[in-house]
């Protein structure tokens, strides 16, 4: 998968795209049937395991994607090839579109989530390492664009650092679970095929486990599952966004307090080295939330048993909002690895500020040493919390 037009993109390969999808509605059949088999609901196949994945391939999906109109959505022509291909009984039986379309986001999403995972873990341990060494470099404070009081690069570190374990957190408690829930969210099909209420939902759970997935009631026009996932990736770009827009100001020359590790040149201007990436992270973060409000969107104008549209929106959403933001993670990662800072230049300015710049201190502590508060006390518990929990 490629985009000329979000340079970058393909940092996200091989996630999120339609062979990704393909492999995970495959295996959502696949979890289903041996699930079908386990509980003696059909016969058993040849194999320890149904595993339909051999009878559909990337060499399919350009018919797939041509023959997913007529019917709305891909699942639709994925089962026709199935069962025209194999002669296993049972293929999709008690399911939905809906059941196999969202529980293989779910899959897509959740191997999303394992690689901005780690990239937030090694965001985390350089901004720990850099708040930590920079604690006592001193530094002009600004609001509102202007000069406020001293601070540190250490403190101003333990700021973003804060809002990268935010984001950590966020997505650690976005989980996403099975969504199987038949033709109108009733496990109608899945009960007359088990015989029972408490069997239907043996299989689900069977099911569940064999992908991975925590079980729950069919959620099939309750969207927050998505939504909040879609909230935890821009959770994510906010945080990435707020580094990039600092580092932009840091590196402008008439500042020069902080330099990517490698620029990136012009067109026109062979003098520029442009702070590339924090100029791509900065477009995530501005494009990320209206992707988030789409989701919300969706989930608001759900109706009846299926929406007649909200859901098929939520698809290519989903997985444009993931991947800009895997995108992301990792450009956040390199531009944190590779970060400059010029702490020279850091005290040339703060002294260049003076005497405007210790007005505030004039007034509450005239005779008083370094204005810094309780610079050290907020980097440790920042400190403290990142070393909490690993990601």
């Amino acid at each position: 998968m490629s985009d000329l037009l979000w340079p970058g993109d393909t940092r996200a390969d091989p996630l999120c795209t339609d062979e990704a999808v393909l492999t995970a509605l495959l295996r959502v059949e696949s979890a289903w049937l041996a699930a079908l088999h386990h509980h003696g609901l059909a016969a058993p196949p040849t194999t320890v395991r149904p595993d339909l994945s051999d009878l559909v391939g990337v060499g399919d999906l350009s018919n797939l994607v041509r023959d997913a109109e007529h019917g709305g959505n891909p699942v639709i022509p994925l089962v026709k090839l199935l069962r025209s291909r194999s002669d296993i009984r049972y293929i999709h039986a008690g399911l939905t579109s809906q059941d196999v379309l969202d529980t293989g986001m779910v899959l897509v999403l959740n191997d999303a989530a394992a690689r901005i995972r780690a990239d937030l873990a090694v965001q985390i341990a350089v901004l720990a390492e850099l708040a930590d060494r920079h604690r006592g470099t001193d530094m002009a404070g600004r609001t509102l664009t202007q000069h406020a009081v001293p601070i540190t690069f250490g403190l101003k570190v333990a700021g973003w650092l804060q809002g990268v374990l935010d984001a950590r957190d966020a997505l650690e408690s976005a989980d996403l679970p099975i969504q199987i829930g038949g033709a109108a969210g009733s496990l109608a099909a899945p009960t007359a095929l088990a015989g029972s209420p408490a069997k239907a939902r043996e299989l689900v759970a069977t099911t569940a486990a064999a992908l991975g997935l925590p079980w729950r009631e069919p959620w099939h026009t309750s969207r927050a599952p998505f939504t909040r996932f879609g909230d935890a990736l821009v959770t994510c770009t906010d945080a990435w966004g707020k580094i990039a827009n600092d580092v932009l100001v840091g590196a402008r020359p008439e500042i020069g307090e902080l330099t990517e590790a490698q620029g990136g040149g012009s067109s026109a201007m062979p003098n520029k080295q442009n702070p590339v990436l924090s100029v791509l992270i900065r477009r995530a973060a501005l494009a990320a939330p209206p992707l988030a409000a789409t989701l919300h969107a969706a989930a608001a104008n759900a109706v009846d048993e299926r929406p007649d549209g909200s859901w098929h929106v939520e698809w290519s959403t989903l997985r444009t909002l993931a991947r800009r933001t895997i995108v992301a993670g990792s450009q956040t990662a390199d531009l944190l690895t590779g970060l400059r800072v010029d702490a020279v230049r850091m005290a040339t300015i703060l002294a260049e500020a003076r005497p405007g710049i210790d007005a505030e201190q004039r007034k509450y502590a005239p005779e008083a040493g370094p204005y810094l508060g309780a610079t050290d006390e907020i980097i440790d518990a920042v400190l403290a919390r990142a070393a909490e929990k690993p990601c």
